[in-house]
């Protein structure tokens, strides 16, 4: 037995993270840990790390009793963490970021750059990870930074690799990459700590399972022994058919419609239309357009050609502001980075979107925000210490639903969400649904970009499918995955309204 957590408590100001957290993880494995945003699986992996102090419990490394005060002091043990957001310096190579702060020298204390590249090469070379010494870490895509963080963990001879949240932000065949990797490093002898929200990933990898729920853990076993249905029970506490039910209803007026909307290459004359009360899903393989359709849409990147109406008037949306002005909100898919301001407070990242409504002579009515801001965290039940608390402390979830409430607050019709779901677990999706739906329901239209088919399948009215920028099928609630994947996969003529033929063979690529 690597690692042994036993009654873990710890507490953040009011909010209590951990308290009851128990954890034991062996060499040779994957173990799983997974649970709500907000269960405590980052402050437990925190803990290990040695990035937070536990206010109790006790923590067993080898089987003996540990504190570590510093990451320093977890790392000296052989404890790595390869984080969701990467903490690598761009500016260096890869070979320089493996060896950061343990770098090969010379006699006289210079860097001994010849031993430093050629160390790194052997420990690229060993693992066939698709990596060059020399390359730039600021010009690698994510998979790329975190096999060079999986480099120094190896590199500096750690027995426990931390991965929190590791292909949340990976094309499928990078995910495989990943895995292969996970694989590889189990068969040294490494034990692996895997966090993720991703339930479907766990067969293909994990050995053993812990779940947490508000701070406890409340199941680990054997994840051959445990069904996914159970899990989610574990994780959320109800059922896994209460899940995505969501009743259809009929939709009202015409809020946004897209006639020949052109950036080439990204998107070639696209066109649809959003009712009020409709949630519209856009399916599709990585590259096919959908994010550059809402970043289009929303006057975040140029277009060649194309109109947008909003409610019936045509919309000249050059800049966000223009977006803004038209009534159009967009969730975008890496909220931390193009959706929040995460050093700010919760409160401001509330306002931020609305600040003219709450302002007299151009100052801003503190009051006046004070109670729009409760009003709107009680709305949505966001979790949060205080309105005060930096946003970026706040679980994905949650974060999530400020993105939301700020556009609420804003007076938006038209909601464009990117990836809703992208790191979140199974409960946040649901209150994330939840809203969803409820948008529809006060009268707004929604377009939903989704890689996840069972979302889109059971979430949307109406099915959008792009393929290589131009949308090449258009398919009624009730669509089956295989047929999703079928249009967005295959050439075919553009199937609108329904039509569900099959593409010929002559049509295939």
């Amino acid at each position: 037995m690597l690692l042994e957590l036993r009654g873990i408590r710890k507490r953040f100001g009011g909010i209590e993270a951990l308290r009851n957290g128990n954890l034991a993880v062996q060499g040779a494995e994957v173990h799983a840990l997974v649970g709500e945003n907000g269960a405590g699986k980052s402050t437990m992996a925190r803990i290990i790390a040695g990035m937070v102090a536990p206010d109790g419990g006790e923590f067993l490394w080898r089987g003996r009793p540990v504190r570590f005060p510093r990451p320093a002091d977890a790392a000296a043990q052989g404890i790595a963490m390869v984080h969701q957001e990467s903490l690598l310096a761009p500016h260096l190579s890869v070979a320089e970021n493996i060896f950061l702060g343990r770098e090969p020298r010379l006699p006289l204390g210079w860097i001994d750059r010849r031993r430093l590249y050629q160390a790194a090469a052997r420990l690229i070379e060993e693992h066939r990870f698709p990596l060059q010494p020399d390359w730039r870490v600021e010009r690698l895509n994510p998979a790329g930074r975190q096999l060079v963080e999986i480099c120094r963990a190896i590199q500096h001879g750690s027995s426990l690799l931390i991965f929190d949240e590791p292909t949340s932000a990976l094309s499928e065949a990078e995910t495989v990459e990943v895995f292969r990797i996970v694989r590889q490093l189990r068969e040294r002898g490494m034990g692996v700590l895997y966090i993720t929200h991703r339930l479907e990933e766990l067969r293909a990898i994990g050995d053993r399972i812990t779940v947490l729920r508000d701070g406890e853990t409340v199941f680990s076993g054997p994840l051959a022994e445990v069904g996914t249905e159970q899990i989610i029970r574990h994780m959320v506490g109800r059922e896994l058919a209460a899940i995505y039910e969501r009743k259809a209803q009929t939709p009202g007026e015409e809020l946004l419609r897209v006639e020949r909307l052109t950036r080439r290459p990204a998107l070639d004359s696209v066109s649809f239309s959003v009712r009020a009360g409709e949630i519209v899903g856009v399916a599709g393989l990585v590259g096919a357009g959908r994010t550059e359709l809402l970043r289009a849409i929303f006057g975040l990147d140029p277009v060649e050609s194309g109109r947008v109406w909003v409610a019936g008037r045509e919309a000249r949306i050059r800049h966000p502001r223009d977006a803004l002005r038209a009534g159009l909100a967009l969730i975008p898919e890496d909220r931390q980075r193009s959706g929040l301001a995460i050093r700010l407070p919760l409160a401001w990242n509330l306002t931020l979107a609305a600040l003219p409504q709450l302002s007299r002579w151009g100052f801003l009515l503190a009051e006046r925000e004070r109670q729009v801001c409760e009003e709107f965290t009680q709305r949505l039940r966001i979790r949060a210490g205080s309105l005060r608390q930096p946003v970026g402390r706040l679980s994905g979830g949650t974060q999530q639903k400020v993105v939301i409430a700020k556009w609420l607050l804003a007076r938006a019709r038209v909601f464009l969400f990117d990836e809703p779901t992208r790191g979140i677990d199974v409960g946040a999706k649901i209150e994330v649904f939840q809203l969803m739906d409820e948008l529809a329901r006060n009268g707004a239209a929604v377009l939903m970009v989704s890689s996840e088919l069972p979302e889109i399948v059971q979430v949307a009215d109406r099915i959008l499918v792009m393929r290589q920028g131009r949308i090449t099928a258009e398919l009624p609630r009730g669509a089956s995955q295989e047929e999703i994947m079928r249009f967005a996969t295959l050439h075919t003529q553009t199937a609108l309204r329904g039509n569900r033929e099959a593409p010929t063979e002559e049509e295939t690529p």
